[in-house]
């Protein structure tokens, strides 16, 4: 498996004003857009913005104090891929929050919790690009 960090997604309470944040206070300028997700490319890597309670759904993590509102992704080249980085992060000792499978956005992903209970996606997106250099496009 290639080191990489594909996307940060961080869970926002209002969109359009977290929306508004980047945009205006940041310059940043939306590379995709949806009714609950806003992404903005960034060298090597992608931001995304989305509902903080639909985030917290998605991964399958209470809204309680534990949940940061934030999940680090690794966007695999297939769905074999997104199976065995699942499998190996489970042998070493992960915890599954949802195993790999079909999104409502077309692709295939799944969840786990690090050691220290941070919230990983891994996931395959037909409409990603993973260069050579394992730099990716949404």
């Amino acid at each position: 498996m290639d080191q990489r960090l594909s996307l940060i997604t961080l869970g926002v309470d209002d969109l359009a004003r977290s929306r508004a944040f980047f945009e205006q206070g940041l310059g940043w300028n939306p590379k995709e857009e949806h009714e609950s997700v806003c992404f903005y490319q960034l060298p090597g890597l992608a931001l995304a913005l989305f509902g903080r309670a639909d985030l917290a759904e998605d991964a399958k993590r209470p809204i309680d104090g534990r949940f940061s509102g934030v999940t680090l992704a690794i966007n695999g080249r297939s769905r074999e891929e997104v199976d065995a980085m699942f499998s190996r992060a489970l042998a070493a000792g992960a915890t599954a929050l949802k195993a790999p499978e079909e999104a409502v956005w077309g692709g295939y992903s799944g969840y786990f919790a690090d050691l220290d209970g941070h919230v990983w996606e891994l996931a395959h997106n037909p409409g990603c690009v993973i260069h050579p250099d394992g730099s990716t496009t949404f």
